[in-house]
């Protein structure tokens, strides 16, 4: 039986990696100069950790959240998002008590099961960041800006910020509200998913993507009208520290995100060579999650992006070229004594720092060039039965086309002068 890849998944071949660790290495860099550390936590968890905190009138967890029963009879749930576990971990370990700030980064896969398109996938992967411990509206803008850092560092142009605010638990209600009031005299031209929310979690109504509801949504009553002072003053903090990084953004009163414990700041880091669902990055602050889950009063605020969507978007602009494969030097034994002697040498010069292969078969000496060739080696080492009586090997560079002699007692040293190392 010939076995094809799941629905929705993606096999990550030698030839693509590249640009995937070329990601993960600029992330890496940015990340550590804004002094973030890596966490890493399971790929699955409680099923109640996301039902509770990315709210059960989600899109994620009404119909996408890959769920199974373990041989225990719990339920555990493959991580939709990273929020969350982070938060989980948070709490658990105690790190409110080392760190009055915790910065925290994370990179792996993440598991949704929705329609697979262009950039979307059932198994995706997120890099993302965790800010927990400040409320203050710099740590909002300074998320926002490592973000945008990244992206440029990439190479990625026609980006764009939208941010929003959408309130506390003191002003949600009169935001709700007043969104109940526009959106009652069409509720029956609203789908079924806008219908069911319209009681239970209004907000969330503004994240449908049906177009037939977006119609809708012109005309909404300005959420920022409704905002609490605290609440008013934090969002025109967030713009002034925006204005005074240059980082030019618009203000989409209907950015909610799609998880229900944001609160306040809500982003996005937009690309226009996207089509309709054009984020590339996404996040916001979440003031109240670490307290509901049983840790102390925590501000938060962080933000992911899709690798395999930003992969596209580089791919779009050619921004990237991958990377090929480039050893030092090809060892080339004809014989099999020779051959010993070859491996021998080989292991020796791994150890000293030398990215070498060696031909393991018979071939000929023409099919063992096209082999040094095809690996883009910078040397090839040629050592057969000729070479091993007048005990020399053979030291050619590739790209000149010299050659040299070097005694095979010599060899190790010469070669670690070679490549300097």
């Amino acid at each position: 039986m010939k076995y094809t890849r799941p629905r929705g998944t993606k096999d990550i071949l030698p030839s693509e990696i590249g640009i995937w660790q070329h990601i993960e290495s600029v992330s890496r860099s940015i990340f550590q100069l804004y002094n973030y550390e890596e966490i890493r936590t399971p790929i699955f968890e409680s099923t109640e950790l996301f039902a509770k905190n990315i709210g059960n009138a989600t899109d994620i967890v009404e119909k996408e959240m890959y769920t199974f029963e373990d041989k225990g009879g719990r339920k555990i749930t493959l991580r939709p998002e990273g929020t969350a576990p982070i938060v989980r971990s948070y709490i658990q370990n105690s790190l409110h008590k080392t760190e009055k700030v915790s910065k925290l980064y994370y990179m792996g896969p993440m598991f949704r099961y929705e329609r697979p398109q262009a950039g979307r996938f059932r198994q995706f992967h997120q890099i993302g960041v965790e800010n927990l411990g400040t409320s203050s509206p710099i740590s909002d803008a300074e998320v926002i800006a490592l973000g945008i850092q990244i992206f440029d560092e990439l190479g990625l142009n026609k980006l764009s910020v939208s941010i929003n605010s959408v309130g506390c638990p003191v002003c949600r209600p009169v935001i709700e509200e007043r969104l109940k009031q526009f959106l009652s005299s069409n509720l029956d031209s609203l789908c079924t998913d806008c219908n069911r929310r319209f009681n239970q979690q209004p907000l969330r109504i503004l994240d449908c993507k049906n177009k037939k509801c977006t119609t809708y949504f012109s005309g909404l009553p300005d959420i920022s009208s409704s905002l609490c002072q605290e609440c008013n003053d934090h969002f025109s903090a967030v713009q002034v520290y925006l204005d005074l990084l240059g980082i030019k953004f618009t203000i989409n009163p209907t950015l909610v995100r799609g998880l229900e414990y944001y609160t306040r700041t809500t982003f996005e880091i937009v690309s226009d060579q996207l089509g309709a669902q054009n984020a590339v990055c996404g996040g916001g602050r979440y003031d109240h999650l670490v307290k509901n889950n049983g840790g102390p009063s925590t501000p938060a605020v962080g933000f992911a992006f899709g690798v395999e969507r930003t992969i596209m978007v580089l791919k779009e602009i050619q921004e990237f070229v991958p990377i090929s494969r480039n050893i030092d030097l090809y060892l080339i034994p004809l014989g099999q004594p020779q051959r010993n002697k070859c491996f021998i040498i080989l292991q020796k010069l791994r150890k000293a720092g030398v990215i070498c292969e060696m031909g393991y078969d018979n071939s000929s000496l023409k099919s063992h060039m096209k082999q040094a060739n095809r690996l883009s080696s910078k040397h090839v080492l040629i050592y057969g039965e000729d070479e091993a009586e007048k005990k020399r090997a053979i030291l050619k560079n590739m790209k000149t086309g010299k050659q040299k002699r070097i005694k095979t007692r010599q060899i190790i040293g010469a070669l670690k002068h070679e490549f300097k190392v």
